[in-house]
């Protein structure tokens, strides 16, 4: 997002923050509503333009957003949607992606609140990596003509009673809902969101075999150190590695595998 929308979707997030800290808000369900008012706003596509118009008033706007979710959401939803519609608007889009970001992070809120916000995050990583080596379950859920019911089983069989209801909730919705994104980005976001629940940064670390407690530990503190940010691990097993470990912090590679090294000493010698 740029200019307006950026500072509008900083100012809702602060909203957010401000409601969900109290709490006598029921954050997931605070989550599903913002999800069902996302929905709405994606499919209704004048609906979202007239609500995002410069040229109108934004208390006008505000008012509408208003009567239109009166009786459908609940008020701490329906206040929430109506001070981002008072906010000014880059795109028309910028206002439902804002409104996904916000239903997620109510469902984040919830984990944290229970003590399961780190189950969550290693369930959605997890879950993508699943996907990423499993083409037959990637097509079944990205397949554009499946009925959403069909998805909507698939990933209860793979997920009731075997993840944490906020994991199974928010890929549900990115499936079912996906806006244009792949399942792979839309699952990044969502470990990125998590993250920043504790306003920390997401490392994955691949390694030849699973690191032990402490060398979690020992590679988490360098790592918050180095980036002076608390950081959350999300480990990977990959035994073509040949040892040693790879890090990735967003787009920075940190390799120090026994494979790299031997491509390094090979591209030196033909050279």
């Amino acid at each position: 997002m740029n200019g307006a929308s950026r500072e509008a979707l900083a100012a809702a997030r602060e909203r957010l923050d401000a409601l969900t800290d109290t709490t006598s808000v029921d954050a997931a369900k605070l989550a599903g509503e913002l999800s069902a008012v996302t929905a709405l706003l994606d499919r209704e596509v004048s609906l979202r333009r007239v609500l995002t118009d410069p040229a109108q008033a934004g208390e006008a706007k505000a008012q509408l957003a208003a009567r239109l979710l009166s009786g459908q959401v609940g008020g701490d939803a329906a206040d929430l949607v109506s001070g981002m519609v008072r906010s000014r608007w880059s795109q028309s889009r910028d206002l439902v992606d804002a409104l996904e970001e916000l239903a997620a992070t109510a469902d984040l809120t919830a984990a944290q609140r229970a003590g399961a916000l780190d189950e969550v995050e290693d369930e959605v990583f997890r879950f993508g990596r699943i996907v990423a080596s499993d083409s037959g379950l990637r097509s079944a859920l990205t397949n554009k003509s499946a009925p959403v019911s069909a998805k909507s089983e698939l990933l209860r069989s793979l997920l009731g009673g075997k993840a944490n209801p906020v994991t199974e909730r928010l890929v549900v919705r990115l499936v079912v809902q996906p806006r244009g994104r792949s399942l792979e980005a839309g699952l990044e976001s969502l470990s990125k969101l998590a993250a920043a629940r504790r306003d920390r940064m997401v490392a994955v670390v691949t390694s030849a075999v699973p690191l032990t407690d402490q060398q979690r530990q020992r590679l988490g503190a360098a790592l918050a150190k180095l980036y002076g940010r608390q950081m959350h691990l999300n480990l990977d097993v990959d035994p073509e590695v040949l040892g040693g470990i790879q890090v990735q912090v967003g787009d920075e590679v940190i390799n120090g595998t026994i494979a790299d090294r031997l491509e390094e000493a090979t591209r030196r010698m033909a050279g």
